[in-house]
């Protein structure tokens, strides 16, 4: 019996810049809390532009997770946050009932020609949190557990996993791990949570021995370790963790569990009510209410 439920191709969209869309999907809308994930990069951006910068725009109900591989964000928040976002590092921001950020490239990268490369998740809030206030944590790359196994190096990035737990609070049970894997070494997957996806970002790698090409979302059947072997040097993500609490419904940047929250939602941004989703400090750009 084949340990893969199914395989997510995605689909590239062009944002401003490359990025492949992954959930959600037709087979599968949501991966524990997960319910998106799109990999970004890796793309250069040139100078004195604004390429690849993601001008204010809102979000309720989820929280945004970025973890970069290489280049640099600077993200910047209606709570007055200005925070650079770095590779290795976990950044979490939980929309609650309304929040309002942008994330730009910084110069120096651009200069510098860096390729920016790496994943923005969502995570659906629950619904007793979907309604809440709204935060953002930083955690730097060093308060991540690191572990090391007989040829892999993994980066614990939140839940638990391998007698480690990382720092990061999350609102749910929540899994979320990257890790690299030496061609020909073989590591056993934690069973601890009921879903559970694998995605290689670089390299080929197999699961239980059916071929995993990078770029393609491995949702794996629930219960028992899952082998992951590497065919080349691989980088790659484990996230899951527990059913949300209900299903989700997604428009555009919001999250919620009714369609009633995401109508107020699109009704205050098209108005611009500073009463649910503030201005950023410094900003004077804003997204417009997509008209579809």
């Amino acid at each position: 019996m084949s340990s893969i439920r199914h395989l997510i191709h995605g689909l590239v969209r062009d944002i401003g810049f490359p990025v492949r869309r992954l959930l959600p999907a037709a087979a599968v809308r949501t991966v524990g809390p997960f319910v998106f994930f799109d990999h970004m990069g890796p793309v250069e951006f040139d100078s004195d532009t604004t390429e690849g910068d993601v001008r204010p725009h809102p979000h309720i109900g989820l929280a945004t997770v970025t973890y970069l591989f290489s280049g640099a964000m600077m993200h910047r928040d209606s709570l007055g946050v200005v925070q650079r976002i770095t590779p290795g590092a976990v950044n979490w921001m939980a929309a609650g009932r309304g929040i309002v950020h942008s994330e730009r490239v910084p110069e120096d990268i651009r200069n510098d020609k860096v390729p920016v490369h790496g994943l923005q998740m969502w995570v659906a809030l629950p619904k007793d949190e979907e309604q809440g206030e709204a935060s953002f944590h930083h955690y730097p790359e060093t308060d991540m557990p690191r572990i090391e196994l007989d040829g892999a190096s993994l980066h614990l990035l939140a839940g638990k996993a391998y007698g480690q737990q990382s720092p990061v609070r999350t609102s749910s049970p929540t899994l979320y791990l990257s890790g690299r894997i030496k061609a020909g070494a073989t590591l056993s997957l934690p069973a601890d949570y009921s879903e559970r996806a694998v995605y290689v970002v670089t390299g080929a790698a197999s699961l239980d021995g059916e071929a995993l090409e990078a770029g393609v979302l491995a949702v794996l059947e629930p219960g028992g370790e899952v082998k992951l072997t590497a065919q080349s040097d691989a980088l790659f993500m484990l996230l899951g963790g527990e059913p949300i609490d209900g299903p989700r419904f997604v428009w555009w940047n919001f999250v919620a569990s009714s369609k009633e929250l995401i109508e107020s939602a699109k009704l205050s941004w098209r108005a611009q009510d500073r009463s649910v989703f503030p201005a950023i400090p410094g900003e004077v750009e804003w997204i417009p209410l997509p008209e579809k």
